[in-house]
């Protein structure tokens, strides 16, 4: 058994906002998250929508693309660390292009495979 297969119902009645600029990875997270049971899915392509989401309804979880068209998401970070939401970050840059301050948080390198999704939402949602 894969760690995919594993985490069938992991996010079980879980909201995620998925805050990514590239419109076939926010699908792809869409139908990995749907998998394993997220009830609601949105999405945001920016920091200010991803802002304006959680300021209208705040997510269980998170997936935030660290650099959205070269923005940094660390703005959204902050929010929702705030509020003591979980959150993990997807990078093709890999934990040496982070920021200094977000070191200990949970981060997937692209291009991800779904068992390493499966493990790092399990980290997130042990934090």
């Amino acid at each position: 058994m894969t760690e995919a297969d594993a985490g069938k119902h992991l996010l079980d009645g879980l909201s995620v906002l998925v805050v990514e600029d590239e419109a076939i990875i926010s699908f792809l997270l869409e139908d990995m998250l749907g998998e394993l049971g997220a009830a609601d899915i949105r999405h945001a392509g920016t920091v200010a929508a991803a802002l304006i989401c959680i300021d209208e309804r705040q997510p269980d979880l998170a997936m935030l693309d660290v650099n959205l068209g070269g923005e940094r998401v660390y703005p959204v970070a902050e929010r929702l660390e705030a509020a003591g939401a979980r959150f993990v970050f997807t990078t093709g840059y890999g934990k040496s292009g982070m920021d200094a301050r977000w070191a200990g948080k949970v981060v997937v390198q692209k291009p991800f495979a779904a068992d390493a999704m499966v493990a790092a939402l399990r980290a997130a949602l042990a934090q």
